[in-house]
């Protein structure tokens, strides 16, 4: 076999693994669990279901944790896995502190229905936002907006795009092609991914002050993820690392729960003069 049949065969491998990873990257990307449509949500506290509907053939479930006298409303954007029936257990994080919870799958999570595309998605963010000011008369100043993982990109999307109360981070990605890069560095990653989510784009139009916690063990999006993020806005941004923290358990912190506190009840006050790993 001459020299330039091996090329040959070795670039058309190469296209083949770039068509594939095309094809089949939104199951990696998104592991939804699907419930039923007639599954009874139970939970100890005040909640109701909520559906939403951006446009014909989609549907978007939530669920609404409520207070008698909120302070205003949580908007939480979840990450890749599972649905709220899991997520909300951490509902309980924001509603001690006297702050209504907006939990909402993405479209194919949950009960949640519809055709996803990045562009579907932030469109589905923007339909909740409007929805919950015009029908539950929650005012802008009052909303904050909380991502988490891959639901960082989306809140800081919607974020730039209005005028939230704030914007709190949790384990956010520089961008996502950025993060798949560090996976498959040998594929032409930004040409291939159908979700871009450049949070790092969208963090520069942010308007309000902007919250990023991080866990310093992160293994799956690390820390210097949040460092770059937060050096591109140092004026409004506030950086906290949890030490010791990893990707999926910072609620075991102490020290999350504390910070997240002094957030949200407007007591936080760490600045740090240079971003550096600890």
């Amino acid at each position: 076999m001459d020299t330039w049949t091996i090329i040959g065969i070795g670039v058309l491998v190469y296209v083949l693994l770039c068509v594939v990873a095309y094809k089949v990257q939104e199951y990696f990307i998104f592991k939804p669990e699907k419930l039923a449509a007639d599954f009874e949500y139970k939970y100890d506290e005040p909640f109701e279901e909520l559906f939403f509907e951006p446009e014909p053939g989609a549907v978007i479930n939530g669920l609404r944790f409520f207070e008698e006298n909120p302070k205003g409303l949580v908007i939480y954007f979840h990450g890749n896995t599972r649905s709220i029936k899991g997520w909300s257990k951490y509902a309980r994080d924001f509603t001690q502190h006297n702050f209504d919870v907006l939990m909402v799958d993405y479209r194919g999570f949950g009960k949640s229905t519809g055709k996803r595309s990045e562009s579907a998605l932030k469109q589905d963010a923007q339909h909740v936002y409007n929805h919950m000011r015009s029908k539950y008369g929650y005012r802008e100043e009052n909303i904050i907006i909380y991502g988490r993982s891959l639901g960082s990109g989306f809140a800081c999307k919607l974020a730039s795009a209005n005028k939230p109360r704030m914007l709190i981070l949790d384990a956010p990605y520089y961008s996502f092609s950025h993060m798949t890069s560090r996976f498959l560095p040998f594929l032409p990653v930004a040409f291939i991914l159908r979700f871009s989510l450049r949070t790092d784009l969208w963090i520069r139009y942010v308007r309000c002050p902007i919250y990023i916690i991080h866990g310093t063990k992160d293994w799956l999006i690390p820390y210097r993820s949040s460092v770059r993020l937060a050096k591109l806005v140092p004026l409004t941004a506030r950086l906290t690392p949890i030490y010791g923290g990893g990707h999926n358990n910072l609620p075991s912190f102490p020290d999350y729960h504390r910070k997240l506190g002094e957030i949200l009840n407007g007591t936080f006050d760490l600045v740090f003069d240079k971003y550096d790993l600890p």
